[in-house]
């Protein structure tokens, strides 16, 4: 969500209606193909643990969580969001699912907390251009084997039917205005290859996902030197 002024019940219920619209356009999907990639690269370890920043309720993590129940890992999940509302969400969807944890913090106050995998699911894009790269590197400093980015495929496909689909099943100001909006907010291909540039990332894999969505991985690698923003 872009616009937390108004807060309270219209932003939780915003947050349940947007677990439907995660289901409608399969927004867990490349999230679990990111994380499978880069599980596998790093030897199918029987153990993970994720950090999930900006997660809102956190829902799509629920599909991870099922496959990790039929891999036979041992999955830990960490729920990052800033607003009480996030937070009571996501620990009512996952109130008896031990292995679900929610912090409330802001992902450049973490400390000194290590996770394998730091995914992020329709957040990056609330952000500035500017100011993706150090955004991407904070992730990479809390991941021990990558970063799992995914978002949306700007394009006017994607944008008629968002717009369509919110109008039609909400009333909710925060689901009518943000969701188009963060279709119009989303990126193309070339803009997470400016990315990994501008890191001096070389190994970044960036997947085109349905529906009009990208799955991008940053495997942890040595970059060469701290990313300076300006």
């Amino acid at each position: 969500m872009d616009d937390f002024v108004v807060g309270g019940e219209p932003l939780r219920h915003a947050l349940r209606q947007l677990r439907t619209l995660n289901r409608i356009f399969g927004a867990s999907g490349p999230v679990l193909y990111g994380v499978k990639r880069l599980w596998k690269q790093s030897g199918t370890p029987g153990s993970l643990s994720i950090l999930d920043v900006g997660s809102g309720s956190g829902d799509i993590n629920r599909h991870l969580l099922k496959w990790a129940d039929k891999q036979g890992v041992q999955l830990k999940v960490t729920l990052v969001d800033v607003t009480d509302e996030a937070r009571a969400e996501a620990e009512s969807l996952f109130r008896d699912d031990p292995r679900v944890e929610f912090v409330k913090q802001d992902l450049f106050f973490l400390g000194n907390l290590q996770v394998d995998v730091v995914t992020a699911s329709q957040f990056i894009h609330h952000f500035p251009p500017e100011r993706l790269p150090s955004i991407i590197m904070q992730m990479l400093t809390h991941s021990r084997i990558g970063v799992v980015i995914n978002d949306i495929n700007r394009h006017w496909i994607a944008w008629i039917a968002v717009w369509m689909t919110t109008r039609l099943m909400s009333r909710n100001r925060y689901i009518r205005h943000d969701g188009p909006l963060s279709v119009a907010k989303g990126f193309r291909r070339a803009d997470f290859h400016k990315i990994s540039n501008k890191l001096g990332i070389t190994n970044m894999i960036c997947s085109w996902r349905p529906l009009f969505r990208y799955a991008v991985m940053f495997p942890k690698q040595e970059t060469g030197g701290q990313f300076d923003e300006n």
